[in-house]
């Protein structure tokens, strides 16, 4: 396989290509990373690799590891249209991948491959599966079929069940980047200049609280409203009750699937910030600093803290983050969540 442009996406493609190149083809790979459009050229690579007919390099045990590119297999595998290849993305309505879903992943994965030498199902957006699909392919991963790979695409590794992430070969393919939008990096750059001066602790706490709220508030005032025009309920005011009714459970549940989404990338951003602030009482140079133009905000909070103290800020809200995608009342997640942080 051809390693990406990116350090960190050269290791994870060399890794796959020693594993393949001594014959340890896993049955299951969890490819991590914060652009999806990296692991799905990641995993059109593998399924490439794995199918072509010409391959221009074999390892032990005959394992291709290196695709030819331009045999039909190839070439149908780009396209996506290949019969063995099957790609199993959040449906569009709910922003999930649910339980129907991949139960008919499962079932058509257990058929012997029509045309190539592997079928493989690829999850753009495994993190996207709500416990019932989750649930539903724990099976899979335990007594896979045999001629059969499963490739989990994944940018937010901590809403995957733990039993799924620990049955899998994980190669982490991430840029080492922050991408936040204007709204995200505003917020940071509020949250870190009001975390600056040292305050009472409680409300210096509740101060913090109240602008993520706030903030998570109005992004969800505007998911709804965004989300509600483009629903056919006002499109079709006259459907029957039944089809309204489950435009209405399609909108509830697209509304909230994005809100987690963008809730996610506030909680995300904070963690780059505290990341800043570790790396700070480090004495860590500034070019390792993910958010360079917070500095004096930064440089402030990192002077009172102690290392130790900062590292477990990290900690600390990961556990958070992983909280939120719990059935935990969300305000009271993310109030515990502050007053642990040490500032």
């Amino acid at each position: 396989m051809t390693a990406p442009a990116n350090t960190n996406q050269q290791t994870a493609a060399e890794l796959l290509r020693r594993s393949l190149a001594r014959g340890r083809l896993g049955h299951a790979y969890l490819f991590l990373g914060d652009d999806l459009t990296v692991l799905e050229d990641a995993a059109t690579r593998l399924a490439q690799t794995l199918n072509c007919v010409a391959p221009r390099e074999r390892g032990e045990n005959n394992v291709p590891l290196e695709p030819c590119g331009s045999c039909q297999n190839c070439g149908r595998i780009t396209r996506g249209n290949h019969p063995d290849v099957v790609w199993v993305r959040p449906e569009m309505k709910s922003r999930v991948i649910g339980a129907d879903q991949t139960r008919e992943v499962i079932r058509i994965h257990g058929l012997r491959a029509a045309e190539a030498a592997y079928k493989i199902a690829i999850f753009a957006g495994a993190d996207r599966m709500n416990a019932s699909a989750a649930n539903a392919f724990l099976k899979t991963l335990e007594e896979p079929p045999a001629g059969c790979v499963i490739i989990l695409l994944c940018t937010e590794p901590d809403r995957l069940l733990e039993t799924i992430i620990s049955r899998c070969l994980r190669l982490s393919f991430a840029s080492g980047l922050v991408r936040m939008d204007d709204e995200v990096a505003s917020w940071v750059g509020r949250f870190a200049e009001l975390a600056r001066p040292k305050s009472p602790p409680l409300f210096g706490r509740y101060q913090l609280l109240g602008s993520l709220l706030t903030a998570l508030t109005a992004t969800k005032e505007r998911i709804e409203e965004t989300l509600t025009a483009q629903s056919p309920l006002r499109k079709y005011p006259d459907a029957e009750a039944a089809q309204q009714e489950r435009w209405e459970e399609e909108l509830k549940a697209a509304v909230e699937a994005e809100y987690r989404r963008r809730r996610g990338e506030f909680a995300a951003g904070l963690q780059a910030w505290l990341r800043d602030v570790w790396l700070g009482t480090l004495g860590s140079p500034g070019d390792l600093s993910f958010l360079p133009n917070l500095g004096p905000a930064t440089a402030a909070v990192a002077e009172r803290l102690q290392p130790d103290d900062a590292r477990k800020n990290l900690d600390s809200w990961e556990k958070t983050q992983r909280m939120l995608y719990t059935n935990a009342q969300e305000a009271l997640v993310l109030e515990v969540g502050l007053l642990r942080l040490k500032l």
